[in-house]
């Protein structure tokens, strides 16, 4: 089997690749900006016939799209997330009609979520950002292709790698930089937001990629848990073993006030409540006022990325996915920290942050 995965030395596209390559008679073809990549393309940028003629020299079975981009003004955002699934579904129907597209969809696609309710796939899509209504625009093109496709909706991916684009990455490439016994000023930690390990969500791809018949046009890839982010922040501090303590800009609290995450008969884990964890990690406390929580080079947008602007639940119902492929998380979220604290994931805040972060 020959697949063809697009964006394929970006931060999901390279775990995508490592399952890919771990699976028998399956021969990769990464595509993508990268000067290392055996097919050169830009997806926000190519004309539809010169991909065509790509496209049919590669001559996949399966195509993969993990290209997009998660920063960058609204044009940039237009041009990766929803002209480039358009453009590649044109292509793919005049040069391999017969080939699977799986695309790499977003849980900012629904927007807002209820408190303690998980959304499931036909839920309603009202995204608040340039960022979810791009993916949006794009996953509608693949569902409306007429191809043999699938959009794998992810949640917040975790992990070895993690850049310091995603919020996990950069909370990390944050306490690296502050050192042990620092003030960390942090935007408003309330949000909850559905992580999932980014080796989980390769483990997903390989599956829908090498799945027989067709799959639902749509599937949720996500950990099935609303955890709040200070949770993860308290995590990332316990791998780094921090000691110092963390203040949070109060600014935007009441949002997700009385909200806490559920399980599966939704009620409320108080272990997990915003309230119990402040109570349960010391190294954490309420700046006064927005003057005493000056944040540091891109703290903002800790809570407050291009991706979850004004979202403060986000929970995916993975239950079809289950039933598609067979699917669920296998690792935890400590184990995603910690394997992303041990990678040196988050690299050095500062230096090029959100603006304009494409997929090579």
């Amino acid at each position: 089997m020959r697949i063809l995965v697009l964006g394929s030395t970006g931060y999901l596209g390279t775990h995508v690749v490592e399952g890919l390559r771990a699976l028998p008679g399956v021969l990769v073809l990464g595509g993508g900006r990268a000067p290392t990549a055996e097919y050169a393309i830009d997806l926000a940028t190519v004309r539809r016939e010169e991909l065509a003629k790509t496209l049919a020299s590669a001559a996949p079975d399966t195509v993969i799209n993990c290209a997009g981009a998660t920063g960058g003004d609204p044009v940039t955002l237009a041009e990766v997330n929803a002209r480039g699934p358009a453009v590649l579904c044109a292509a793919l129907r005049e040069a391999a009609p017969g080939a699977r597209l799986v695309h790499l969809g977003s849980a900012a696609e629904y927007g807002p979520g209820v408190p303690d309710v998980r959304v499931t796939e036909s839920a309603a899509t009202r995204p608040l950002a340039p960022y979810g209504a791009t993916k949006l625009a794009g996953t509608v093109a693949v569902t409306t292709s007429g191809l043999d496709a699938v959009v794998l909706r992810v949640g917040n991916p975790v992990g070895p790698g993690a850049p310091p684009t995603g919020l996990p990455g950069r909370i990390a490439g944050l306490l690296r930089t502050a050192g042990p016994d620092a003030v960390l000023p942090l935007g408003d930690l309330s949000a909850h937001r559905d992580f999932v390990d980014v080796r989980d969500v390769a483990r997903a791809v390989s599956l829908a990629a090498t799945a027989p018949g067709p799959l639902p046009p749509i599937l949720n890839i996500g950990g099935g848990r609303a955890v709040p982010v200070r949770e993860v922040v308290r995590g990332l501090a316990d791998k780094a073993g921090f000691r110092g303590r963390i203040t949070e800009n109060p600014a935007g609290t009441g949002a997700s006030a009385g909200t806490g995450p559920a399980d599966s008969t939704g009620a409320t884990d108080p272990a997990t409540s915003p309230a119990a964890s402040r109570a349960a990690s010391p190294a954490f406390s309420r700046a006064a006022d927005a003057a005493d929580a000056a944040e540091p080079p891109g703290s903002a947008e800790v809570v407050g990325s291009v991706r979850s602007a004004d979202v403060s639940w986000q929970c995916s119902d993975i239950t079809a996915a289950e039933a598609a492929l067979g699917w669920r998380p296998v690792h935890t979220l400590d184990d995603a920290l910690t394997a992303l604290w041990e990678s040196g994931g988050g690299g050095k805040v500062g230096g090029g942050g959100e603006k304009g972060d494409r997929t090579p």
